[in-house]
């Protein structure tokens, strides 16, 4: 089946390289890709697109057929499920959202990656912890991981668990200056659930300090909210910290906090809800059209952190009150050109066909939103692509910004209705893949395929010199197998449109 075939997903992350000149260009390309898609969606040539024809393809240093790549590609895998690491901890299940900073050494990088397990409170498979540490739950089975990794070889250095205490660590973004990784939780259970603590926060993980046997205090920033969060994207101009909901069945808004100290996100400050100026509780799902621009005002989130088990109304309750904008599924968030894009993972008239969630929704295929911000308190939303159906683009979630103004996609199968097989992975049912959207033209090309199992592609990331892409498969969220691995994947990136 042809690349166009299949779904592709956008992903949630932040581009590491390239800077506001990437993401420029990575927002022509989506253009393009609309363009492509508006007349005809004629099948490219895998000879003529991309980086041609892949196949399977074994790991440099474990010998696995893993992935399946272009040729001329390879790649590594770091920090496999189980693997003991630098303090002595087997790593984690469930690798998810991250990103790449500069390394401690000249030829290093440092990668901060989240854990999404969903394992029972308390439970030690593949949890992420250290005995005796400073953690928020004690109960808590997620977290972080960071690990310095070795551009020229392909080696780890080191690697060590950087926060633990947490639960089902799904996305983030990069805290203001590089210092560090956000850490969001994406859920708001607490003590009914049987865990020691409420949860549903966010979490600073700093990229200096946490060594291995000593990870970060875990401490949740009450005032940015207590909701399913998803990703951030900060704001370098202001330090406000934009922030994305994902509780699917229902409506999910999007926020932003308004620190008092940006350098101190602890110390507090104001969490609001994106409105649509003038108009009580518009709903973005579904209705709308690409490049409308739409008057947006703020209303004020007045609790938080709400007392959930004692019957306060949710965040999104309360922003949706004051006439808060409705959303579906609000995943991926990065800032760049003096704009904030996230994704609503199923938003869209075009429908996938999976039976209405509680909300009576439907699903679409995808969004890609543009906020601009005004002077003064205000600013501008526009819908930047909306899928209008499977072949173009499924479910956008993670996606990072290439040095060239290409964009790579997370892919993930996100509606029940239809199966996703492919040729180089025979028995598997659906299969993932990292796709890549071509500047030039705005095609899609298939970039890696996930011939190990079926789980999801996730925290795509470039190292700052653009030479090394960094991708997780998640693995299983609640099980040792299959396991989540780390790749770092190197080629010839010159040769094509990435």
């Amino acid at each position: 089946m042809s690349a166009l075939d299949r779904r592709t997903f956008l992903g949630r992350g932040l581009a590491t390289a390239g800077g506001a000149l990437a993401s420029g260009l990575a927002i022509d390309t989506l253009g393009a890709h609309a363009a492509w898609a508006e007349t005809g969606r004629t099948p490219p040539d895998p000879r003529e697109v991309g980086y041609g024809p892949l196949r399977r393809t074994p790991s440099r240093n474990t010998g696995e057929e893993l992935l399946a790549l272009p040729a001329g590609f390879s790649y590594v895998v770091l920090g496999k499920t189980g693997t003991p690491m630098s303090d002595g901890v087997a790593t984690p299940i469930a690798h998810d959202g991250m990103a790449a900073f500069p390394g401690t050494r000249r030829h290093t990088v440092r990668l901060i990656r989240n854990h999404e397990v969903r394992t029972p409170p308390g439970s030690p498979l593949g949890r992420v912890h250290v005995p005796g540490s400073a953690r928020y739950d004690e109960l808590g089975v997620g977290g972080t991981t960071t690990l310095e990794v070795d551009l020229r070889s392909g080696e780890v250095v080191r690697h060590f668990v950087s926060l633990n205490g947490t639960i089902i660590n799904c996305a983030g973004g990069r805290m203001l200056h590089e210092r560090g990784w956000l850490t969001c939780e994406e859920t708001t259970v607490g003590p009914a659930q049987g865990w020691q603590r409420k949860h549903g926060y966010i979490f600073e993980v700093p990229l200096n300090g946490p060594v291995p046997g000593r990870p970060a205090a875990s401490m949740p920033l009450t005032a940015m909210g207590r909701f399913s969060h998803e990703a951030v994207a900060v704001d370098p101009r202001t330090g406000y910290v934009y922030e994305t909901e994902d509780d699917s069945g229902k409506p999910d808004g999007f926020y932003r906090f308004r620190p008092r100290d940006p350098r101190n996100l602890a110390a507090g400050g104001v969490l609001e809800m994106l409105k649509i100026k003038g108009v009580d509780g518009y709903d973005c799902r579904e209705g709308q059209r690409t490049g409308a621009r739409l008057p947006v005002e703020w209303v004020t989130i007045d609790d938080p952190d709400p007392d959930l088990e004692g019957g306060a109304p949710t965040c999104t309750q309360q922003g949706l009150a004051k006439g808060g904008a409705k959303f579906n599924r609000l995943e991926g968030c990065w800032y760049g050109d003096g704009s904030v894009f996230f994704n609503s993972t199923s938003g869209g008239d075009a429908k996938n066909g999976d039976a209405p969630g509680a909300d009576g929704y439907r699903e679409g295929y995808g969004q890609v939103w543009r906020y601009v911000p005004g002077r003064g308190r205000g600013g501008t939303l526009v819908l930047v692509y909306e899928s209008p159906g499977r072949k173009e683009l499924d479910s956008p979630d993670n996606l990072t910004f290439t040095p060239r103004g290409g964009i790579v996609l997370c892919e993930d199968d996100a509606s029940s209705v239809d199966a996703d097989p492919h040729p180089l992975a025979p028995g598997l049912a659906n299969v993932n893949r990292l796709i890549g959207l071509d500047p030039r033209g705005g095609q899609p090309f298939e970039l890696a395929v996930n011939i190990a199992d079926d789980s999801e592609f996730a925290g795509a990331c470039f190292s700052p010199d653009g030479s090394t892409l960094f991708a997780n498969q998640l693995g299983s969220t609640a099980e040792l197998d299959p396991p989540g691995r780390t790749y770092a994947i190197r080629g010839p990136w010159s040769r094509g449109p990435l």
